[in-house]
């Protein structure tokens, strides 16, 4: 044997169950397709934010949460219905969705503090729901955004492979791609596949893939942590959902192309089971990086919910299609909606004051305060006047970015991003109009106008997250800006099924010997802890939580 573990795949989850075997004192090899430049995976991209229940930063921001109420709105967004036959495939993602929840709301704040995971005092509302008590969505604030961004969760983890090579205790090897696990008597033994040609590229760059030979790596515990399909946009309609109406001719993506999805098939040609393939989360809100990295990159904005939101028609979005409410209700709505099938696009249209106020850019790269852990910046980016750096380079050079003083003049700049004009802008004004005549008083029978007030009594949305409620039209707040947003792939909900140990079990339920399956290519736990839908916050924490399971597992912890 090479090694007392093989970790395939270099991201969070990856790096997670490796410091957790290293602890152990077991030898660990770590593969990945990548170099060395691309180690943290596509976490170290991203925002970073994590679900905590009932934390200390919640309780001085006012928001009171408790155990049960995130377990009521977990079951209210995974909505998780396949529980039929011997071997459900949603029986243990039920499972995995309380143990998170739990451990959320226990011991996990205390455990990422212990690595180093610093957060700031900023509690997010994400996925605010489709208004219903029981259904899906957050009905508090629970995202908290951690010092570093995505680079501070990953960056402990990354910190603790090098020094476990320091240590001789685990092998880093990069530009190794796995094709096969290598099975005997049933048993999953190790790995073999190709030596990929060196490429020190910038992070998350494409990558050559010229083989320059092969390889074979033995262990008796092989853990499987390879990431999802959202870089691979031919997976992703081959899944697509009915349920979503019909999959864009046209998306940009928001993570590298090396998030390919080959391993999950490779994962089941050695006996694990693959369920919930459908289930996946794409974003409606992505525009094109106007300086991009990898194919088709684009960011997510993560906005407040002051946005007027249009189809590609001109037609105000109903409920639950609200900026920052429900990801998935609303590409249902853009997918499913008369008319709408043949386009890909939708928009929004702001105040240049909402835009400054209202406009965070997910990515580590998009919030240099954060990332860069700049008190100073953070203060001026968030509560000063005028928009951050990042989103006005957007406005300013983003190719899906207009603005205007009027209605009339931005309509017609929306229409020249698209191939033919759809948009009427009288058609737009009376929409606008009628928008704003909501905002005259400070109630409401508008849900967005409703939802708007409901932000502003949240401390940490009206500091830094919603602005003070005002008319489209308010000259005073412009000039208007219109944005076209694409559909934005993301994340994989479905994959291989698993114990709570991160064990890959084989279509009878039973663990395939030696084989284990942590991250996003396991559904982030369970083959499906999210269910149908996510709350936010809780991708990365899937990769701390199921990492660790694993890591602990091979251990015998």
């Amino acid at each position: 044997m090479d090694a007392d573990v093989i970790v395939v795949g270099a991201g969070l989850s990856g790096l997670v169950a490796a410091r957790e075997a290293y602890v152990a004192g077991l030898r660990t090899i770590i593969v990945d397709q990548e170099g060395p430049q691309d180690l943290g995976g596509q976490a170290w991209w991203s925002f970073g934010g994590l679900f905590l229940v009932n934390s200390p930063e919640q309780r001085r921001l006012g928001v009171k949460d408790s155990f049960e109420l995130a377990w009521q709105d977990w079951q209210g967004s995974a909505q998780w219905d396949r529980f039929y036959g011997e071997t459900p495939e949603d029986g243990w993602a039920a499972r995995w969705g309380r143990a998170y929840v739990e451990w959320a709301a226990g011991g996990k704040r205390e455990w990422i503090r212990q690595l180093g995971i610093d957060l700031t005092p900023m509690v997010g509302w994400a996925e605010r729901g489709d208004l219903t008590a029981t259904g899906h969505g957050n009905s508090v604030p629970r995202f908290h955004v951690p010092w570093g961004t995505g680079t501070g969760v990953v960056g402990p983890f990354i910190a603790a492979a090098h020094e476990a090579v320091a240590a001789g205790l685990t092998q880093l090897k990069h530009r190794h791609r796995v094709d096969e696990l290598i099975t005997e008597n049933g048993t999953v033994v190790g790995v073999r596949g190709a030596l990929l040609a060196p490429d020190t590229g910038v992070r998350g760059a494409s990558s050559s893939r010229s083989e320059t030979g092969d390889f074979e790596l033995r262990a008796p515990s092989v853990i499987v942590a390879s990431g999802g399909i959202g870089g691979n946009h031919d997976l992703v309609r081959k899944h697509w959902p009915e349920r979503l109406g019909t999959a864009p001719r046209e998306m940009v993506t928001g993570v590298p192309a090396y998030v390919d999805g080959r391993m999950i098939d490779i994962t089941a040609d050695a006996g694990a089971r693959l369920v919930n393939q459908d289930r996946m989360w794409h974003y409606t809100e992505g525009i094109k990086n106007w300086a991009p990295v990898w194919p088709s990159h684009a960011i997510r904005i993560l906005p407040g919910p002051s946005p007027l939101w249009l189809d590609a028609l001109g037609r105000r979005l109903p409920a639950p299609g609200l900026p920052g409410h429900d990801t998935l209700g609303t590409l249902q709505l853009l997918r499913t909606l008369p008319d709408l099938a043949e386009h890909d696009h939708s928009w929004f249209i702001v105040t240049s004051r909402m835009a400054a106020k209202e406009f965070a850019l997910s990515g580590s790269e998009q919030n240099p305060d954060l990332t860069n852990r700049d008190k100073k910046l953070l203060v001026k980016t968030r509560l000063g006047r005028g928009a951050p750096g990042p989103v006005q380079a957007f406005i300013d050079r983003g190719a899906d970015f207009v603005t205007a003083d009027t209605v009339a003049e931005l309509v017609e700049k929306m229409n020249a991003l698209t191939d033919e004009p759809l948009l009427d802008a009288a058609a737009v004004a009376e929409v606008v109009r009628a928008r704003d005549a909501e905002f005259s008083n400070s109630f409401s029978k508008d849900a967005q106008a409703m939802s708007v007030h409901n932000s502003r009594r949240y401390l940490g949305d009206k500091l830094t997250r919603t602005t003070k409620p005002h008319k489209l039209l308010d000259r005073s707040a412009g000039p208007l800006v219109g944005i076209k947003l694409h559909v934005l792939t993301r994340k994989t909900l479905g994959g291989v099924q698993t114990d709570l140990s991160s064990r890959a079990l084989d279509a009878t339920g039973t663990p395939v010997p030696g084989l284990y399956a942590v991250g996003e290519v396991a559904g982030f736990g369970g083959g499906g802890v999210h269910g149908y839908n996510a709350l936010e916050g809780t991708f990365l924490g899937g990769c701390l939580f199921s990492g660790r399971a694993a890591g602990r597992a091979v251990a015998g912890l």
